[in-house]
């Protein structure tokens, strides 16, 4: 339990509640006082995303860096087994998934579920400029899925338009 400023009580399944709705509109200002009433850093929606995995995929880049900085893991996967930057990657949001780098992630963490790497997401997806900068940052273009696919693969059998001679994998 945590005390408002008026005094009355709230409780912690409150606060997280308030904490995952800040992280997925993006209000840093009510996740700080979360935080600093208590709020675990890596504490999770109902369906297993952490703040920073809503933060991330919701486009919301001084809030990430907001988490990493009070120690969130930028590698922490959801229940489905994702990590923040495939879900950015999947979106193609350069700017978040510089800010998930430079706090830490592996641009070549796979998916516990299927295999899939950011890569192959944004591949898959066709985010050109996102497939650019993650093999850029060490992206390793190899790396086989589940299924036995490449990030070229992936990006094949999801009908992504065929890249430019300077775009490709």
């Amino acid at each position: 339990m945590s005390e408002r400023p008026d005094g009355t009580l709230v409780s912690n399944d409150a606060l997280v509640a308030l904490s995952v709705e800040a992280a997925r509109r993006g209000d840093t200002e009510t996740l700080e006082h979360a935080l600093a009433a208590g709020v675990p850093v890596d504490a999770r929606s109902p369906r297993g995303d952490s703040l920073l995995m809503l933060a991330a995929y919701h486009g919301h880049v001084a809030l990430v860096r907001l988490l990493l900085g009070w120690g969130s893991d930028p590698n922490g996967r959801n229940t489905q087994g994702e990590a923040p930057l495939a879900g950015v990657a999947f979106k193609g949001l350069i700017d978040i998934a510089e800010a998930l780098v430079a706090g830490g992630a592996d641009v070549n963490t796979a998916s516990q579920a299927n295999g899939r790497t950011p890569l192959m997401m944004a591949a898959a997806f066709n985010r050109i400029d996102m497939v650019r900068w993650l093999l850029a940052h060490g992206a390793a273009p190899d790396l086989r899925d589940a299924a036995g696919l490449t990030a070229l693969d992936a990006a094949r059998a999801m009908g992504a338009r065929k890249p430019r001679p300077c775009c490709r994998i």
